[in-house]
């Protein structure tokens, strides 16, 4: 039957292949294949087997008349069946049939039952290697070799004669003859059935040769090919694995060795002390027994046992001592286990004279409820001294301020003016405002707004000051001007205008209210009391600076848009493209600072207040101060610092609001304040310890909000090169006033 492969019958699709192809040749060859097989199945396959079962008797009736040796009777008895077969088959078959026998047999190779059915196996079938071939066929011809002599040792034993190895006769061989008669048939046929599977297996050997040699030159290149991609993709697969599971071992070792020892190891039962060089079980074991002292020092002292009591409090200084601010076992002193061992002893004494559960609990919880206490104080405590280094004036800063201001009064009148005065009223210029009473700050903003615009000679600078920082401030910029840029310093004392008739922020601050707030006596200024609303009493807020925001059409009334910056800001890209966003009609541009709850309105204003509550929605968001777009002409037209006078007269009493600018500028702008994108202006560098650096890195403009200013001492050093980098600390009055990096 042909072979099915892949879902194909290879025998009748190469069938077709060959009729397709051969033309009329190949159709007359197809008809005499059937006719080939038909006459090897039910023809010469029993003449062969006859053949094979006369060959027996042929042989034994012929040896008494061959003589030479072994090899010469075999080759006389192959002959002389040879002959014998080919009379019979002459004798049934025409001489046409014999001829067509022989054509296929030239064809195909030698007729075999096992071919016929396979011959037309495909050539992409994967055959045995030649060395296999091979090997086969050195191992049939020993088969054969060892069959021959087989067959000479029964020929010389039908006889009835046994010879030994050197052809000699046996004298004992006489006797066996009935032995060996019987051993003989038995031989014989055993030797048949060995010849048989021989002659099978050589025409199986010829049958592989042949599909063998068929394969073309081309097919065994792609086989190979095929065979090396799998040997490759083999080897990539392992690899790959190979890596993955090191890169998998490598992660969990990094991961193991980053693991914080004090989150998974100090307090861990299994952790082996040796394998921490910074073991801190001393440390802990002579904290929890201070811990224990002080309860039964308590319970002692409670229960009139002196000497008890006077025991553990020396012990509890000693240990206090040895313990001092050492966080693990190797910055004790050599004593430490002599102490321990000491404190020990005693505790155990004081356990077995007043341990009781119930009065132990009771005294730890005293002591839990005294440390609560105790942490709360030091909180507020913090927050006092916070605030206090917030509005405090570095030494470095107040010097540079004095430096400076000398060395302007020295300045003569001529010499102490800006130039490019020109500039100052042009509209079509890129115009900003900056209000500020320090230098250092102030100089930061303007070098990294200059140094990042793309056309700094179109850049005008509008510094106000105060009096006491004017000759400084103005000092600083003669002495270091902007490049190309203009700039202007102003003392806000010479606004004449900005009086308490006008302003409601001086009026109240003349009040005898506010006075009081700020200035009474008796105030509460301890490190304990009155530190909640200290913020709200910063000196910043006393002075106008703060609130000149709300005035800036009266300052520069021939400008149309303005950008305003506080001082504590860094300008990190070019903020030209501000001026020609659109606000659609409103006054101010800002970014938005709200999340889900933060940064609304009720955070800021007294929604309890029907005032408030009327007018406002308490989940508006709000906005930031420090880097703000406003359309001036629009603010005119709104009137917007009417808006402010009219708030700000109604919070006389701050029911309104705390102290401030930025709750007065939500109730001013609300709904005339445009949203920017968030990329413009980044909050938090001065509270905010887990800003994203990429926000950072991608923002126009960084604010350092809160307490922690860059120049003061309790900046968070992570962010303060933002900062540093701006200026220059081997210039000679900062050199002399010990301002470094």
């Amino acid at each position: 039957m042909p072979v099915k492969r892949g879902g194909v019958w290879n025998g009748g699709w190469q069938g077709s292949q060959r009729g397709r192809n051969g033309g009329g040749g190949s159709r007359g060859f197809q008809h005499r294949i059937p006719v080939a097989g038909f006459l090897v199945i039910f023809v010469v396959t029993p003449l062969v087997f006859l053949a094979a079962r006369s060959r027996h008797s042929a042989s034994t009736s012929a040896t008494g008349h061959f003589s030479g040796d072994g090899s010469d009777r075999m080759e006389q008895a192959d002959d002389w069946r040879k002959q014998s077969l080919t009379e019979s088959i002459d004798s049934l078959f025409p001489k046409e049939v014999i001829d067509v026998i022989t054509a296929n047999t030239e064809d195909l190779g030698t007729l075999n039952l096992n071919n016929v059915g396979r011959n037309d196996l495909s050539s992409s079938w994967v055959l045995e290697k030649p060395s296999e071939v091979n090997q086969r066929d050195i191992t049939n011809s020993e088969r054969q070799t060892t069959s021959g002599d087989s067959s000479e040792k029964l020929h010389s034993q039908r006889d009835g004669v046994i010879f030994n190895e050197e052809g000699k006769e046996n004298p004992e061989g006489g006797k066996m003859n009935d032995e060996v008669q019987k051993k003989t048939s038995n031989d014989e046929e055993l030797l048949t059935n060995f010849q048989e599977e021989d002659n099978r297996d050589v025409k199986e050997n010829a049958l592989d040769d042949h599909l063998q040699l068929e394969e073309s030159p081309t097919k065994v290149l792609r086989r190979q090919l095929r065979q090396k991609r799998r040997e490759k993709r083999s080897t990539e697969l392992i690899q790959q694995d190979e890596e993955e599971r090191v890169e998998l071992e490598n992660a969990a070792i990094k991961r193991s060795k980053e693991v914080d020892s004090a989150v998974l190891g100090k307090y861990s039962i299994w952790r082996r002390e040796n394998e921490n060089e910074n073991s801190d079980s001393n440390v802990r074991l002579m904290r929890d027994q201070l811990i224990m002292a002080r309860v039964y020092s308590s319970i002692s002292q409670a229960r009139n046992n002196l000497d008890l009591y006077q025991e553990l409090m020396l012990r509890i200084k000693e240990c206090q001592r040895t313990l001092g601010e050492a966080n693990a076992d190797s910055d004790l002193p050599q004593s430490a286990p002599e102490k321990i061992k000491a404190m020990g002893h005693v505790l155990s004494k004081a356990r077995e004279q007043f341990y009781d559960c119930a009065t132990v609990t009771k005294k730890l919880r005293a002591m839990l409820q005294s440390a609560d206490e105790q942490v709360r104080t030091l909180k507020k405590q913090s927050t006092f001294l916070s605030q206090l280094a917030a509005k405090t004036v570095p030494k470095g800063l107040h010097c540079l301020s004095m430096r400076l201001t000398i060395d302007y009064y020295l300045l003569p009148l001529e010499k102490r003016e800006f130039p490019k005065k020109d500039k100052l009223e042009d509209p079509t210029l890129y115009h900003y405002a900056l209000f500020s009473d320090n230098v250092l700050a102030a100089s930061v903003v303007v070098n990294s707004t200059v140094m990042n615009a793309k056309e700094s000679e179109k850049h005008v600078f509008h510094l106000v000051t105060d009096k006491l920082n004017f000759g400084a401030m103005k000092m600083w910029f003669l002495l270091n001007p902007p490049g190309k840029a203009a700039i202007h310093v102003e003392n806000v004392d010479d606004f004449k205008w900005l009086n308490s008739s006008y302003c409601p922020v001086l009026r109240q601050l003349e009040s005898a209210a506010m006075k009081e707030y700020y200035f009474k006596a008796d105030h509460p200024t301890t490190l304990s009391a009155g530190s909640s609303n200290l913020k709200y009493r910063n000196p910043k807020y006393l002075s106008m600076l703060n609130h000149l925001r709300f005035y800036l059409p009266q300052v520069y009334p021939k400008l149309d848009k303005i950008l305003f910056l506080d001082d504590d800001i860094v300008v990190q890209k070019d903020l030209t493209p501000l001026w020609s966003v659109d606000l659609h009609g409103k006054v101010n541009g800002a970014v938005e600072t709200c999340g889900e709850s933060f940064h609304r309105f009720d955070k800021y204003l007294n929604f309890s207040n029907p005032h408030i509550a009327r007018h406002f929605d308490p989940n508006a968001c709000g906005w930031a101060y420090g880097m703000n777009v406003f359309d001036l002409k629009e603010w005119k037209k709104q009137d917007i610092t009417g808006i402010y006078h009219k708030w700000q007269n109604m919070n006389e009493d701050r029911v309104l609001w705390k102290l401030g600018t930025l709750p007065p500028g939500l109730i001013t702008f609300y709904g005339l304040t445009h949203p920017l994108d968030k990329s413009w202006h980044v909050l938090g560098l001065g509270y905010n310890p887990s800003v994203d650096r990429s926000e950072i890195d991608n923002a126009a403009v960084v604010h350092y909000n809160g307490n922690m200013k860059p120049w003061l001492e309790l900046a968070m050093t992570k962010y303060r090169p933002y900062w540093t980098k701006y200026i220059k600390y081997d210039h000679p009055f900062l050199q002399q006033c010990n301002i470094n990096e």
